[in-house]
């Protein structure tokens, strides 16, 4: 089993929102607090409180300004190099920095790309005010806290309407997040700028696919809120942090990918089916099938994690002739599977043993062990086989 934090977007997300989010799950204010403080930064600080949304109790994160320095927030104008200098001077993990960097480097390249200059030449506006570095900073900070060994999103909610901004009144999402989010699913639901750059940023650099939420047994839970109080609508982000597994016998969600092909050479196929079985599949085969003008085709199908789709339609695309994979979502029940060696006059065969709760229900001799064996001795294949099968059940052994 792994560890899987799941972002639930429902009502966008925000720098302040995660870090909310993070302090509700259990990140020690404290210890962020003293993560933040190896970056090079002055004239804030961190604060948080509980507030309700919608009637959802939920935690508030602030980046409160110095007094002093009130008009920083407003006016700052800080290019790449100034900020990948503050990283780069910190304390902190190298693993951040890096992460830190990488992410204020895409930041840079949105931003050029939207005004038509080299990433280089941008000077941040919002983002490079203080409250925003702290939120992008410590946000990969918390997210690393979680020690995930995957993070899921759900479909982005952008929200609706304009957005002022600092060159003037745009369209939701703002131009620097529309970016962003390209290649991820996103859609319109409520009023205002629901999904900021920060937000956008964050998920989408940590966020390995995207759709419900996957089986997972739910250990803790954050909310974090938004600076509105929507009514009906909890402005919160939710952060729902977990094991992603199954028990023996309940399989889950099941990908099936499957494409049909009436132009491929059957020679390409079983290199195919081995290239999809290599990278994750648990199952890949061919069906002969009938497609348009009676022509014979091949229906391509594998089975997979739905974790591994991008990879295995990589290898759709590659190996094959088809223009479009398509793909759905199964839920299965499985036997628990154990193999077990049961000795034989040909020596020591596998057989497999396909259970539910204490009932058998399948046993079947490992086939290459049969062949093997059946190879040394000089025996027919058949005849391995059914000893194997005998000898288990004489015995009557038990996994």
């Amino acid at each position: 089993m792994s560890r899987v934090a799941y972002f639930d977007c429902a009502s966008g997300a925000s720098g302040d929102m995660l870090l909310g989010a993070l302090v509700d799950l259990g990140l020690p204010l404290d210890a962020l607090r003293e993560a933040l403080a190896r970056l090079p930064l002055t004239g804030y600080a961190l604060e948080a409180r509980r507030v309700h949304r919608s009637g959802l109790h939920a935690t508030k994160v602030d980046v409160a300004i110095d007094p002093s320095r009130s008009g920083e927030r407003a006016h700052a104008r800080r290019g790449l190099s100034d900020i990948l200098g503050l990283v780069e001077s910190s304390g902190l993990e190298p693993e951040v920095k890096a992460r830190c960097a990488a992410l204020f480097r895409r930041l840079a390249e949105a931003e050029a790309a939207v005004h038509g200059t080299a990433p280089e030449e941008v000077h941040f506006h919002e983002v490079g005010a203080v409250d925003s570095i702290v939120d992008i900073v410590g946000g990969v900070i918390g997210l690393s806290w979680l020690r995930a060994e995957r993070f899921v999103s759900s479909p982005l909610n952008v929200g609706g309407g304009t957005v002022a901004m600092s060159h003037g009144r745009y369209s939701v999402p703002a131009p620097a997040t529309t970016l962003l989010v390209r290649g991820v699913p996103v859609y319109a639901g409520g009023d205002g700028e629901l999904l900021t750059p920060t937000g956008a940023l964050l998920v989408t650099a940590h966020a390995e696919s995207y759709g419900p939420l996957p089986l997972l047994r739910i250990e803790r839970i954050g909310h974090g809120a938004g600076t509105r109080d929507t009514p009906g609508r909890p402005n919160v982000l939710r952060l729902l942090v977990g094991e992603e597994g199954v028990s023996p016998e309940d399989g889950g969600h099941v990908l099936v990918l499957e494409a049909e092909m009436d132009d491929m050479s059957p020679q390409l196929l079983p290199p195919l089916l081995e290239r999809l079985l290599a990278a994750g599949a648990l199952d890949a085969f061919c069906t002969p099938i009938q497609m348009k003008k009676g022509r014979p085709g091949i229906l391509v199908t594998a089975l997979a994690d739905p974790a591994r789709r991008e990879v295995l339609e990589e290898i759709f695309f590659a190996e094959t002739t088809t223009l479009g994979v398509r793909r759905l979502e199964w839920e299965r029940t499985i036997l628990a599977r154990e193999v077990v060696q049961v000795p034989t006059a040909y020596g020591p065969i596998g057989v497999k043993v396909g259970r539910r709760g204490e009932t058998v229900y399948n046993v079947q001799p490992e086939f290459e062990d049969c062949q093997r064996a059946a190879a040394a001795s000089g025996i027919p294949l058949k005849e391995v086989w059914a000893e194997a099968l005998a000898a288990f059940r004489a015995k009557g052994w038990t996994p």
